[in-house]
């Protein structure tokens, strides 16, 4: 099955290069462009693209409430991978919150970029775990926002492992258990707290201090 792209990104020279990189990968297609957010929502609804290559900083319309607005009127909404020039950035950490399942350097290699596409389509393990743990350093609060939360303790476990950034087979093998039984638990770890993927629950285990950066 081809996965399709849509490049989102004021610069011209950046959204060739990320066509020149996407459009040689065997089951990877660049299916449209846009240059600012503004254009985003229109080019969805006619190009339904699996993943959505997204500008943070655009002119009009940035990346951040370009993605809020995808996760909150498409049904089911696109994969969204920021594209960022700084890695430490509150502009990122946002729109991970908007709903953005992971980010990218500009810089990245080809490779990086094509890896990263396809880590979000399987949805399995988490896009630059280290980094998404930098970031949220500056935001986690103290104690245990998640204890209202009804997880189990084996699923607190897995969300916990999940912050890592492990695949659901690494943390088969962590806990000694069947990959279909920690898909089950990754789950209900989304479903008991209202996350999208993988990315918004490990957003919101930060975010609550029931995980914290350091750790």
């Amino acid at each position: 099955m081809s996965v399709g792209v849509l490049l989102v990104d004021d610069e011209p020279l950046i959204r060739a290069g990320l066509r020149a990189i996407v459009d040689c990968e065997d089951g990877l297609s660049v299916v449209g462009e846009a240059a600012d957010g503004a254009e985003v929502p229109g080019l969805v609804a006619r190009l339904r693209p699996d993943v959505v290559l997204m500008d943070v900083r655009m002119p009009a319309v940035d990346g951040i409430a370009a993605t809020a607005h995808l996760m909150s009127t498409v049904d089911p909404p696109p994969k969204v991978i920021v594209v960022t020039t700084f890695e430490n950035d509150d502009y990122v950490y946002d729109a991970l919150r908007a709903g953005a399942s992971g980010f990218l350097l500009k810089r990245a290699r080809p490779e990086e970029i094509v890896g990263a596409i396809r880590t979000v389509v399987t949805g399995e393990s988490l896009l630059f775990p280290a980094a998404i743990r930098r970031l949220a350093a500056g935001h986690a609060p103290a104690g245990d926002g998640l204890a209202g939360v009804n997880l189990t303790e084996r699923e607190r476990e897995v969300l916990r492992l999940m912050a890592l950034g492990l695949s659901n087979v690494e943390i088969a093998g962590e806990l000694y258990l069947g990959v279909q039984t920690v898909k089950t638990h990754v789950g209900n770890v989304l479903a008991k707290l209202g996350a999208r993927d993988r990315t918004q629950a490990v957003i919101r285990a930060y975010d609550s201090g029931f995980v914290l950066p350091a750790g």
